[in-house]
């Protein structure tokens, strides 16, 4: 099994493919790579090539942006690209709109974007700009009645959500915790992968050990936030004092308000999402990681290799990475890797077990997963 989140050495995309008004502030061009990049309301200065447009957050913000903006910086500076991000103004299509409108106008080639909030930006953007170029995380581009339509100008690249939600609530459960949690920003696909793969993943470790029918709780919960939030630091001091063990959060800045609580505790930890976001407390034991840093680095490759174009097999197509192509997974780091009783040897079992298909993570959203030893309270 190649370890992807230990030592990335290999490409995702040698794989097949298959088909998730205001004023814009922008940072100085650049071909270094900077701990931060300061926003400018200066006069714009052409030469961006490569640009991100990021969501409702921003590029540090430990999660999602920042991954993806990590990819961008890689890719950049090892080839001498200038690059720069771009944050809307406010949630909305319109501004995103807007923001990549900046982008291309400063000289953007391609334009990254992280997150299924640009679905409808990309829909319009891919045909009014058909020599600009799009990769869309997370997401595929539709006018909001999810006929998906990718020109050939745009590539799309998806992750199996549920097989990383799978590998948490696994461990959880191996490493001996028996009251989970799992609190989700909004019930949108790739959250809902997530915690309905924490489920299956707990369910199949209780059968594993034999524990009895209801030997293992989760609690269920959408903050409807992807940012920290007092009413959901409260439910989680709540949680943490009738007994939850350990946390699974789910959506961008909310694991702020999770740990918050959790740090009140004696015993209680998180379980972090999409990056490794073990630097952000001791208490984090490890975190349900999508590639997207290399997904990023490996998409962009492909599009400089084939003359700033999406290559056949990317142009118009949908990338669909998980644990066959090592695009999702736990972090394997010894700093990382947190658990005192699961190890990585039993990690890499499941792992295995997963890419030959003999245990298969059901990515369906549109019913709750059917267990028999786990109790999950999805009104928590």
């Amino acid at each position: 099994m190649k370890k992807i989140f230990g030592l990335v050495t290999l490409s995702l995309f040698a794989f097949a493919f298959i088909g998730c008004g205001g004023t814009t502030t922008t940072a100085a061009p650049t071909t270094a790579a900077p701990t931060t990049v300061a926003p400018t309301t200066d006069a714009p200065v052409t030469g961006y090539e490569i640009a991100l447009v990021t969501d409702v957050g921003n590029i540090d913000d430990k999660s999602f942006n920042e991954g993806t903006w990590n990819g961008v910086v890689e890719y950049a500076t090892a080839n001498s690209k200038t690059y720069s991000y771009y944050r809307p103004t406010e949630d909305s299509t319109a501004a995103r709109v807007e923001a990549m409108e900046a982008a291309i106008n400063n000289g953007a080639k391609i334009v990254v974007c992280p997150g299924y909030l640009f679905e409808e930006a990309i829909f319009q953007m891919q045909t009014q700009h058909p020599d600009v170029y799009f990769l869309l995380l997370d997401g595929q581009p539709h006018a909001g009645d999810y006929n998906i339509v990718t020109a050939d100008n745009t590539h799309n690249v998806l992750y199996q959500e549920e097989q990383a939600g799978f590998f948490a609530g696994y461990a959880a459960v191996m490493e001996g915790y028996r009251d989970l949690g799992f609190v989700g920003g909004m019930a949108v696909p790739a959250v809902v992968r997530y915690g309905y793969g924490f489920v299956q993943g707990a369910e199949y470790a209780a059968d594993e050990l034999g524990l009895a029918a209801g030997a293992v709780n989760i609690k269920y919960h959408y903050a409807d936030v992807f940012w920290p939030d007092t009413d959901l630091e409260t439910k989680m001091d709540l949680w943490y004092a009738t007994g939850t063990e350990v946390v699974f959060a789910c959506g961008g800045g909310l694991y702020i308000s999770v740990v918050a609580a959790a740090e009140r505790t004696t015993s209680g930890v998180v379980i972090g999402v999409d990056v490794d976001q073990k630097a952000e407390s001791d208490i984090i034991i490890t975190s349900a990681m999508k590639a997207l840093t290399l997904s990023v680095v490996d998409a962009l490759t492909e599009f400089y290799d084939a003359d700033m174009v999406w290559p056949e097999g990317l142009a118009g197509e949908t990338a669909l990475l998980g644990v066959e192509n090592d695009g999702v997974g736990l972090p394997t780091v010894t700093e990382a890797w947190r658990f005192e009783n699961f190890t990585i040897a039993q990690y890499e079992a499941v792992y295995a077990l997963l890419v030959a298909g003999t245990v298969v993570v059901s990515p369906a959203i549109d019913v709750a997963p059917t267990v028999t030893l786990v109790t999950v309270d999805y009104d928590a």
